[in-house]
């Protein structure tokens, strides 16, 4: 049955190539504002950032199985995917409380950037440092932080995830 018949017209494998998409658009615009928009993440972000790193492989594993037929692996990795993006979301969730002060941040938040490799610029560096707070938004769009729509996003892939592993356990044994 292996790439018997088109797997592009089955729901599991649109729903997979939708998330795949969306996943890595995501995680683009997050590098993007990071590296040409200057945004730097906090401790947070990065964290939130391992869901897509994670995710992205394995839908796209996912959808290589489900075209050469293997729609019981895929379905797992669909589901793993789809729990990996729901905790995503509850910790977007936290860090965008912590945003709008419904609740204390990480205690130990700094930002990711680089560490000091000569000696001779280490109080330098030390004298230009600038900490990326968890609890405070870099910029806002629409009212919401990077950390809300990680969110929207983390939930809609969770969502479409869900939706790709029903699909393809649905069509397990055609």
């Amino acid at each position: 049955m292996a790439f018997a018949e088109r797997p592009a017209r089955g729901t599991d494998y649109q729903l997979g190539a939708l998330a795949l998409f969306v996943a890595a658009f995501t995680i683009l615009a997050a590098l993007g504002f990071q590296y040409i928009g200057g945004y730097v993440p906090c401790m947070l972000c990065l964290i939130e950032r391992y869901a897509y790193y994670a995710g992205i492989p394995l839908l796209f594993i996912a959808l290589v199985l489900t075209a050469g037929g293997y729609r019981r692996m895929a379905t797992l990795l669909f589901l793993l995917v789809a729990l990996g993006f729901l905790a995503n979301t509850g910790l977007g969730i936290y860090h965008a409380g912590a945003e709008w002060k419904f609740w204390p941040g990480p205690s130990a938040c700094g930002g990711g950037e680089s560490l000091t490799t000569s000696a001779g610029n280490l109080l330098n560096d030390i004298q230009h440092i600038k900490v990326i707070k968890c609890d405070e938004a870099a910029l806002r769009f629409l009212g919401i932080s990077f950390a809300g729509w990680n969110v929207v996003a983390s939930l809609l892939l969770t969502a479409i995830a869900f939706g790709a592993a029903s699909a393809a356990w649905a069509r397990r044994s055609v």
